[in-house]
């Protein structure tokens, strides 16, 4: 039995029948492998069994709680992970400064009772980005794969194979973000990465040409699968109808013997069509690249960091807003 399946089970059998008329909602949300779909005979060993959260309106006299019943309010649990209660509003710095592993935990999972629909308008709330925010992000995940495209190539050609893997590793996984971004929905952290890739309809494509660029045994063929890659990536970008169509085909790096998308236009044609007046103020805080119409922008908090200590805490994710300009 899934734990989805194990959670309804026992709040239906075991736990709504204590709550007799009581008002109250019922969800399995947040950490989780189960919230996520991806349990199985392994997630049994810790952390997995029965387990549910109730939700009681403000000032209700409180059950006793254990470790398999979680009782809160909805605002107390959205603030507790977020820092806020998205119900209140959700505003560019939140979007900033938020997860996508924590977005996924409380987008995903089960709502099992929600009578008053709490959990739903919040849930509405986070399911994805506006769309100039939308821009924003996906501007700062192609820079990112534009600040080091060149660089397989580079380190390879020079004899360096180990550097020449590890550049390509991390491209990897910046274009497989972008994958997510594309389709709507918000990429995991890393353990589920690849099996959360997967159902992606990108992935039907895209998935050989990166595990070709991870496997190649030379960075001519890794530079090849990556270019395919970041190619098919960018003509979904394109198809989003966000920004102006930019060519997709891979082209020469100045005049090097070196082959990339230039992903750097894709940044500029997204950061272009902002109209939104607070993601363009952000825009103007971070300014502009030397010698061209580039735009500096870190992005948001994955963007920067995968630090687990620091993506796990919500006061310290909130803590980086100056870092990424919205503070």
């Amino acid at each position: 039995m899934s734990g989805i399946d194990l959670a309804r089970r026992f709040y239906e059998e075991s736990v709504r029948p204590l709550l007799g008329d009581r008002p109250h909602a019922a969800a399995l949300l947040g950490a989780g492998s189960e919230v996520l779909g991806f349990d199985d005979e392994v997630s049994t060993d810790h952390d997995f069994g029965p387990r549910v959260q109730i939700f009681l309106p403000p000032g209700t006299p409180e059950l006793v709680a254990d470790d398999r019943v979680e009782v809160t309010t909805t605002a107390g649990f959205f603030v507790a992970r977020l820092g806020v209660d998205p119900a209140a509003g959700f505003g560019l710095e939140d979007w900033l400064v938020t997860p996508t592993q924590t977005l996924a935990e409380l987008t995903a999972g089960a709502v099992f009772h929600d009578p008053a629909g709490e959990l739903a308008r919040r849930r509405a709330a986070l399911a994805w980005y506006p769309d100039d925010v939308w821009r924003y992000v996906l501007a700062a995940g192609w820079l990112r794969v534009a600040q080091e495209e060149a660089f397989v190539a580079r380190a390879g050609s020079t004899g360096d194979d180990l550097g020449s893997r590890v550049v390509a590793g991390r491209l990897v996984r910046e274009l497989m973000r972008l994958a997510f971004l594309v389709e709507r929905r918000w990429a995991p952290y890393p353990k589920w990465l690849g099996a959360a890739f997967a159902r992606l309809a990108l992935a039907a494509d895209a998935a050989p040409m990166l595990a070709e660029a991870l496997a190649a045994p030379g960075w001519r063929a890794r530079e090849a699968a990556l270019v395919a890659a970041a190619s098919r990536i960018a003509t979904a970008t394109n198809e989003l109808g966000l920004a102006e169509p930019v060519d997709p085909a891979p082209r020469p790096y100045y005049t090097r013997d070196i082959r990339v998308l230039g992903a750097d236009r894709f940044v500029v044609a997204l950061t272009t069509a902002i109209r939104d007046p607070a993601v363009g103020a952000l825009l103007e805080r971070h300014g502009g690249r030397r010698g061209g119409p580039v735009p500096a922008l870190p992005g948001t908090i994955d963007q920067v960091t995968d630090s687990t200590d620091v993506l796990t805490c919500p006061a310290r994710c909130r803590a980086t807003a100056l870092l990424l300009g919205a503070g």
